[in-house]
């Protein structure tokens, strides 16, 4: 079988390094697909896994979105007519589903987070499978015309899944980025937007949780992990540990003593490798980091003076799911086409 994966971004190099991993083991060959944002062609390069790259960001404006994902869209259906795929899957790019339902390839989307509306609506309908994790309830997607059978609900985090496979080495991480282990090692990771200082509630928290760090250097470490250039610019010189280029995430995770985090993936990698995490997201709030507030593995940030910064004593890491699992999914969306799973539930491992 011949497969196609997309990374659009840098989590999504993470999320599909095991799967990719064990379908080549099954015998099926593997294409992965890249766009240049953030850490993601770096990290694929670091993993080594090798990839064919194909158009950029297109920054904040919507002009520049829509030319980057026309442009993009164009070269990946030159790439699909030049060769024949079984099954694609990616973690919510734009551009696959479209040039995978023309090229009549069989879609896999996967996504953790319910309220990307516009995103949802289109890639929900051009998919052929789409897996969530089973914290977001299936009424929450039937409005984007994700339903069963094409719905398919995964028990936990997909962090749960993709460090299942390749454990954290902080000792590496420790030592690349001669972190001082004596001090508080706190990872960041700024908001989605173009700019730090966006307008914007998560960016104006954030920017105050800055504040709040530099002004305690003297027993604080700080390790930013940018996502475009004019954030890491403005991060610079503040006496924050930058890195030049891509680092093991969940091994920077691993050795720090909490995580602050505006984005989704990063902090619920914290809570699967079980080191406090902290989210200054103030869009509406995803029904997978609700049920994890709940349960007090994650912490919503609105006052920078709520952090704990403290040495966190080590423990051993909650367990972890098999990423067979997500390969079965994936995989079998060839044999079904467009026509989804049997129907029934719509839950792996209901009975």
């Amino acid at each position: 079988m011949r497969v196609w994966v997309d990374c659009t971004n840098s989590p999504h190099v993470l999320i599909f390094r095991p799967l990719i991993r064990r379908m080549e083991e099954r015998g099926h060959e593997v294409v992965v697909t890249s766009r240049d944002f953030a850490q993601t062609i770096g990290l694929l390069d670091r993993y080594g896994i090798p990839h064919r790259t194909m158009g950029a960001h297109g920054g904040g404006g919507l002009a520049g979105k829509a030319r980057a994902m026309t442009s993009r869209s164009a070269q990946l259906a030159r790439m699909v007519r030049a060769g024949r795929f079984d099954v694609a899957v990616a973690h919510g790019s734009t551009d696959q589903p479209l040039v995978a339902r023309l090229a009549g390839i069989p879609q896999v989307t996967m996504f953790d987070y319910e309220h990307a509306a516009a995103m949802h609506h289109s890639n929900g309908r051009l998919a052929s499978r789409v897996l969530v994790p089973d914290a977001i309830p299936e009424a929450a997607l039937a409005r984007y015309g994700i339903r069963p059978p094409k719905l398919i609900r995964y028990p936990g985090l997909k962090e749960e899944y993709y460090l299942a496979d390749y454990p954290p080495d902080p000792a590496a991480v420790v030592e690349e980025l001669g972190l001082d282990e004596e001090k508080v090692i706190v990872v960041l990771r700024p908001p989605p937007e173009v700019t730090l200082y966006h307008r914007g509630a998560s960016t104006d928290v954030f920017a105050r949780v800055v504040d709040m760090l530099e002004s305690q250097a003297d027993r604080v470490q700080v390790v930013a992990l940018p996502r475009i250039q004019e954030q890491r610019e403005a991060l610079r010189g503040r006496g924050i540990i930058v890195p030049e280029q891509a680092v093991d995430g969940p091994g920077l995770i691993a050795a720090s003593d909490l995580v602050i985090s505006a984005g989704g993936t990063m902090n619920r990698e914290a809570v699967a490798l079980g080191v406090p995490a902290y989210s200054p997201f103030a869009g509406r709030m995803g029904a997978v980091d609700a049920h994890l507030i709940a349960e007090g593995r994650l912490h919503r940030l609105e006052d920078p003076g709520t952090v704990a910064l403290v040495k966190r004593e080590s423990e051993s890491a909650p367990p972890m799911r098999d990423p067979e699992i997500l390969v079965d999914l994936i995989l079998g969306a060839a044999a079904t086409g467009r026509t989804g799973i049997r129907r029934g539930s719509n839950r792996v491992g209901d009975g």
